[in-house]
């Protein structure tokens, strides 16, 4: 292990860490343009461009309209349209496809809540399937068993930065007239078949918070390649229902006053990053293969697997341990000893159908709103259990280090390859 300190002992019982936490440096990939850009639009006064009237500036100012420009060409979409959160751009993707109360939409428990909540924003019903054990996402083999009449849409997640099946995904939604939306909230720059994640459906995106890739505190941005969608987004974005009568726009369905509008100023701080992805893509992949090689020893710890027909963006770095009834170890035993160890891992991520939410199904007042709406009377179950792979992942399996959170060194890499062997050589052997 280099020049590594070999004390096996645990810091946790006395012995030395294998890693100083404090030399970790929090992942920024602001740079010095953005922060010309920021001083500049600050020294403008003109924070903001939007004007939500049909007008010159119902598209944002200059910077919002780059940002835009560059996002398309680079990443190879017709449209690119600017939110102020990845929140938003779920919001106004779901509201985009034309959703209707009591519409259903396919999706995963094992994702972020906002996106299951853009689907109850429209008073339309979730539906989750399991994910697949290797890469997380969602088990396209067990979706059509949960199409039904009133399915209209798949919301599949590129979590932790790998795609998702795209080609078999679209296969069922043209079967069975659905539209995809895709979740690529941490998948920038990853791609399927040579096309980039967030681009492969009729609406994706990526979020651009504080502790993505790269970032601008809070934004989003949507992509598509059809007009109509992406007018429908631009006009969710700015007060749809304000515009469409002077536009003359004759579609009426969702047209909802919203303001997900990006401001200059986190426009001009996200332009110069577009350039950088690329690179800091590069050296998470480099970071990861360097755990692979630090990690591989350690008996019954499974490391992510990227499919051969896509690339891995490593927004987090997620391993499975052994299962406790196996091992007799306990996953908060292990994470417990590795934290000692200096090392910052998160047990799980979360499963939203267990939330309280949908276990009471409370959404829209106190009386069960939408699912108790007069449109879909079908009973959806949310019990524990509806989702086996992702319950047990969550609850005692994954380990998960965010390759995003900080700007780890090789060195540090090394050191948290010790740390696991110390704890491996403790607790399983």
């Amino acid at each position: 292990m280099g020049n590594i300190q070999k004390e096996m002992k645990l810091a946790k019982f006395g012995g030395s860490s294998a890693l100083n936490s404090d030399t970790l440096v929090k992942h920024n990939p602001i740079g010095a343009q953005s922060i010309a850009n920021a001083v500049s639009v600050l020294s403008s006064g003109r924070l903001s461009e939007f004007v939500g009237e049909w007008c010159d500036e119902f598209f944002g100012g200059t910077w919002v309209q780059e940002l835009e420009e560059k996002s398309a060409k680079l990443f190879q979409s017709q449209y690119a349209i600017t939110v102020n959160s990845w929140t938003s751009g779920l919001v106004a993707a779901v509201g985009a496809i034309g959703i209707e109360p009591g519409d259903e939409i396919i999706t995963t428990p094992y994702t972020m809540s906002a996106t299951a909540t853009s689907i109850l924003h429209w008073n339309a019903l979730p539906v989750f399937v399991d994910i697949d054990p290797r890469t997380y996402n969602i088990d396209v083999t067990k979706i059509e068993a949960s199409i039904t009449q009133r399915t209209r849409a798949i919301l599949a997640v590129d979590i932790y930065g790998q795609p998702a099946d795209m080609d078999e995904i679209k296969i069922l939604a043209r079967k069975y007239g659905l539209k995809v939306i895709t979740d690529s909230a941490q998948s920038p720059g990853a791609k399927y078949k040579g096309k980039y994640a967030g681009t492969l459906s009729d609406i994706g995106g990526y979020s651009f918070n504080f502790h993505k890739h790269i970032h601008s505190g809070e934004g989003g941005i949507c992509f598509t390649d059809d007009p109509d969608l992406a007018l429908n987004l631009q006009l969710i974005r700015n007060h749809a229902e304000v515009v469409i009568s002077t536009k003359g726009h004759n579609n009426y369905v969702n047209m909802l006053g919203h303001n997900f509008r990006m401001g200059e100023l986190e426009a001009s701080i996200l332009t110069p990053q577009i350039g950088t992805l690329e690179i800091i893509v590069q050296r998470r992949n480099q970071l990861a293969n360097l755990l692979n090689l630090h990690l591989s020893s350690n008996s019954g710890l499974e490391l992510p697997i990227v499919a051969p027909d896509r690339t891995h963006a490593f927004y987090t770095y997620a391993m499975k341990i052994p299962r406790q009834e196996d091992s007799g170890v306990k996953r908060s035993e292990v994470a417990d000893a590795l934290r000692c160890e200096g090392v910052p891992v998160a047990e799980g991520y979360q499963n939203i159908h267990l939330l309280p939410l949908y276990q009471k199904k409370i959404a829209y007042g106190s009386n069960g709103f939408p699912w108790n709406g007069t449109t879909n009377r079908r009973e959806i179950d949310y019990s524990k259990g509806i989702c086996p792979v992702a319950e047990e992942i969550h609850e005692s399996r994954v380990l998960a280090l965010g390759l995003c959170t900080y700007d780890f060194s090789d060195t540090q890499i090394e050191e948290i390859g010790f740390a696991f062997e110390k704890v491996w050589n403790y607790y399983y052997k």
